[in-house]
């Protein structure tokens, strides 16, 4: 049988080396004509590879946190737009309290005592609110919900005007319901933990919570027709209700402002996170970035390269000793 001179297959092993380098090299540099990164960062930097790892970590952390900030900023903003709407419920309530009790106006007072009720639902409905899977006023509990129904905090109010001697009794009672553990708000209504390992976190048993939701609630009895008629017949329970409410709205205006600070505060990471990532990727593309048009350039001279190399590949395969002789 007639073999091709050992010359000829020397030549199609070294075709072969080089197409399979060619390939390679195809694949390298279309992937930096795409990304405008260098390919095989090893052999580019040679020594001042540890430099560029450095520096691609830098940009990785910055990217990590980044995620983290837009994170805690959208809590933070959806926590601001309950507590804003817990204030825009509580808005002139006491003051209209405190006029319809002054002028003994009981046709008001019913008025007074249906937008109470309205605000205590809008209010644990807000206090409710989730971000993804997390509620935010339940303290460390954030996978539960952290109030209940405002059905079952109205009787438990009216269970304690129903025992109350007179207003100071009342009063603290109500104080005791509220602000304590075992008080009756902790045990029947809130939840929620009453610790929170998020130093963002906004707890349902604040005092700007529970005493808007307190005041609220002795005002959705100031009704003439009141199912408890201690509190409707008590001008001083009905003030006191609209003080507690307007003190609340106070402690809830700071608290409000204490959630904008930090709001600011992660805008201002964030300004200053962009400002550190546009340094940290200057330096990265001038370690390890590739001219894209150079890359396509590049690619295209080896595409030429690697065709030829097909060519000539398939012309040895098809060589016969003769056409060798000749």
């Amino acid at each position: 049988m007639k073999t091709l001179p050992p010359v000829v297959n020397f030549t199609a092993a070294k075709l072969t080396a080089s197409t399979a380098e060619l390939r390679s090299r195809l694949a390298d540099t279309s992937n930096e004509a795409v990304t405008g990164r260098r390919s095989d960062l090893t052999a580019y930097l040679d020594g001042r590879i540890g430099g560029a790892m450095l520096t691609q970590k830098a940009v990785a952390d910055i990217s990590l946190e980044r995620e983290g900030l837009i994170l805690r900023s959208s809590r933070l903003e959806t926590v601001q737009t309950s507590l804003a709407g817990m204030q825009d419920n509580a808005s002139g309530l006491s003051v209209r309290l405190l006029s319809a009790v002054g002028a003994g106006d009981f046709a008001s007072r019913a008025g007074i005592a249906r937008d109470a009720r309205a605000a205590l639902e809008d209010s644990f409905s807000k206090l409710n609110v989730r971000h993804g899977e997390r509620f935010l006023f339940a303290g460390d509990a954030t996978s539960t919900q952290p109030f209940g129904e405002v059905a079952d905090m109205l009787s438990d109010i009216q269970t304690i005007a129903a025992t109350a001697t007179d207003a100071a009794d009342f009063a603290a009672s109500i104080d005791t319901y509220f602000n304590t553990p075992t008080g009756g708000f902790q045990t029947n209504i809130y939840n929620g933990a009453t610790t929170a390992s998020d130093s963002d976190a906004v707890l349902g048993i604040d005092p700007a919570i529970t005493e808007i939701l307190a005041g609220l609630a002795v005002m959705a009895f100031s009704a003439e027709n009141s199912t408890a008629p201690f509190i409707a017949s008590s001008p001083d329970v009905l003030r006191a209700s609209a003080e507690t409410l307007s003190s609340g709205e106070t402690k809830l205006t700071n608290l409000r402002a204490d959630q904008g600070s930090l709001q600011g505060s992660v805008a201002g990471r964030m300004s200053a996170l962009n400002e550190e990532e546009t340094i940290v990727t200057l330096a990265l593309n001038e370690l390890t970035g590739r001219d894209q048009y150079e890359a396509a350039v590049e690619l295209q001279e080896l595409e030429r390269n690697l065709e030829a190399s097909y060519l000539l590949t398939s012309r040895l395969s098809n060589l016969s000793l003769l056409n060798y002789l000749r």
